[in-house]
């Protein structure tokens, strides 16, 4: 691979990162919609356009604010279509919505993260997705128990790319920053990991190009799987 890694720590985005991205986040998209316009198509499609979803054809522009924006902000995009709406009820609607999300993860998750742990690794999530829809999602992929750290936006320590979830994390842990990557498939992801001063790893497993990645990025990666070997575990 040429590139090699010594780490003690990884913090891990969650969506486009341990789990594709379109698989999960356009299923839900198309759910929240449905249920917030009462099925009402049109209404459906005008609401998707303030997020950058496609309702007709259910697609994200590249452009959304749902691949790197907190649940808040998308909420903030969304109220405008929602005359009545407070914010507080939108993001209880959208949580719940996200808590049902089908999941595909990148990889295997349990054997992987087993590995990565049995290495010696301390591992944690840091999301832009709210703390009970993570949980729920780890949860039902049976890795919950393999990170000792998971924050989301309304976690206490604000949303990436503000680097408070990872400055959390190393707290946490007791780790050096530059002994930590950041492993993500945005740019917010690795603008926060270059901010608390880790090693950054991008992935291709969400909405970016390589291209978007590369100027932020020690290493650009497939996907997850191909980390093992970038710290001479296989």
């Amino acid at each position: 691979m040429g590139t090699r890694m010594e780490l003690d720590g990884l913090i891990f985005d969650k969506d486009g990162t341990l789990f594709e991205f379109a698989a999960t986040w356009e299923a839900w998209a198309a759910a929240f919609l449905s249920r917030a316009c009462g099925g009402d198509r049109d209404r459906a499609r005008e609401l998707g356009t303030l997020i950058g979803f496609d309702f007709e054809n259910q697609r994200f522009a590249t452009d959304s604010i749902v691949i790197a924006g907190t649940a808040g902000e998308i909420a903030d995009a969304l109220l405008p279509g929602l005359p009545g709406v407070e914010k507080g009820g939108l993001l209880t609607i959208l949580n719940e919505e996200a808590a049902q999300a089908p999941q595909a993860e990148a990889v295997p998750l349990v054997p992987y993260l087993e590995r990565l742990k049995q290495a010696g690794l301390r591992l944690g999530v840091a999301t832009n997705d709210a703390e009970m829809p993570a949980k729920a999602h780890l949860g039902k992929a049976g890795v919950d128990g393999l990170f000792e750290f998971v924050a989301g936006f309304d976690s206490g320590f604000g949303g990436k790319p503000a680097p408070g979830q990872l400055n959390a994390f190393l707290e946490t842990t007791g780790l050096a920053a530059e002994r930590v990557a950041m492993v993500g498939d945005s740019t917010h992801d690795l603008e926060a990991g270059r901010r608390a001063g880790m090693r950054t790893i991008a992935v291709l497993t969400g909405m970016a190009q390589w291209a978007d990645l590369e100027g932020l990025a020690d290493v650009v990666l497939p996907d997850i799987g191909h980390i093992p070997e970038l710290l001479g575990l296989s």
